[in-house]
C-alpha cells in the first residue's frame, strides 16, 4: 500500500469537518417543542465526504470506530467528528512527535492487509467483532483457494497443505507453486513451510475460535489476521500446477 499523502489527508479531513458543521434550530412548530442542533449540510453531502474520511481515519486512528475514549453524545456524527480532530492533530504534529519521542516502531493497519482478508472482515472489525473477523478471514482464504484449485473435496488446512506439497501434482491434486521446482532445498522448504503455516493457522487459531463464545482482544485479533494475510498473499501469488496429462 502506498505511503499516506499527509497534505491530501489533511485537506480531506478539514473539508469533512466543514461538511459536519451544525446549525442551531430554534424551538418552533416543527421541532416538537425542543430547540436543537442539526447538520447544516444535506445528508448526502455528509455521507459522500465520510466515505473518504473514514478510510483516512482507519489509517491514523485505528480504533476510532469502537474506542471508549470518545465521549458519547447525542449530536449526529459525533464519533466521526472527534476522531477527525484527533487525526488532524496527529498529522499536523507527526514530524514534531517523531523528532521528540523517537521512533515507536511500525504500526499495522487492518486496512493494509491483503484484500481477501480486509475485504471479508471490514464490517466485523468496525463493529468490534474481532473473533468473528478472524474466522471470516480464514473462510475467505479457503473459498479463494478452492476456487483457484478447482477443488471442493477438501478445505482449509487439508486443502492448502496438500496444495503446497513439494511433491509433483497427481490427478485431482493440483499444486500451488511459489517458485520453480529446481530440486533444491529452498524450493522444498518454501512449500513445506507454506503448508505448515496453513496447518498451524487453521488448526491452532481458526478451529479453537470457532468453538469459543468469548471475544478476543483487538491486538490479538490483528496479529491473527496479519498471519492469515501472509497466507492469502502466498495463495494469491502462487501459480497452479496441474497434473501432467
Amino acid at each position: 500500500m502506498a505511503e499516506l499523502n499527509t497534505e491530501w489527508a489533511l485537506e480531506k479531513l478539514r473539508g469533512f469537518l466543514r461538511v459536519l458543521e451544525l446549525r442551531y434550530v430554534p424551538d418552533g412548530p416543527n421541532t416538537f417543542g425542543f430547540a436543537h442542533y442539526a447538520l447544516a449540510n444535506p445528508k448526502e453531502e455528509v455521507q459522500a465526504a465520510a466515505q473518504v474520511a473514514e478510510q483516512i481515519l482507519d489509517r491514523i486512528v485505528l480504533d476510532w470506530r469502537t474506542a471508549d475514549w470518545i465521549a458519547p453524545a447525542k449530536q449526529a456524527w459525533w464519533r466521526h467528528r472527534e476522531a477527525t480532530h484527533r487525526a488532524i492533530a496527529q498529522l499536523e504534529a507527526q514530524e514534531e512527535l517523531e523528532a521528540n519521542l523517537g521512533s515507536v516502531g511500525p504500526k499495522l493497519s487492518a486496512a493494509s492487509l491483503h484484500p481477501w482478508v480486509w475485504g471479508s472482515i471490514a464490517g466485523l472489525w468496525g463493529s468490534g467483532h474481532f473473533g468473528e473477523a478472524v474466522g471470516a478471514a480464514a473462510r475467505a482464504i479457503n473459498a479463494q483457494a478452492q476456487s483457484k484449485l478447482g477443488r471442493r473435496d477438501a478445505s482449509e488446512w487439508a486443502l492448502l497443505s496438500d496444495a503446497f506439497s513439494p511433491n509433483r501434482p497427481i490427478e485431482g491434486h493440483p499444486r500451488l507453486r511459489l517458485s520453480e521446482d529446481d530440486g533444491g532445498d529452498t524450493f522444498r522448504n518454501q512449500h513445506a513451510g507454506a503448508g505448515d503455516l496453513a496447518r498451524g493457522l487453521y488448526r491452532a487459531v481458526r478451529n479453537p475460535l470457532s468453538h469459543e463464545e468469548t471475544e478476543i482482544a483487538e491486538n490479538v485479533a490483528l496479529e491473527y489476521v496479519a498471519a492469515f494475510s501472509v497466507l492469502a498473499r502466498w495463495v494469491d501469488a502462487a501459480e497452479v500446477l496441474p497434473a501432467d496429462n
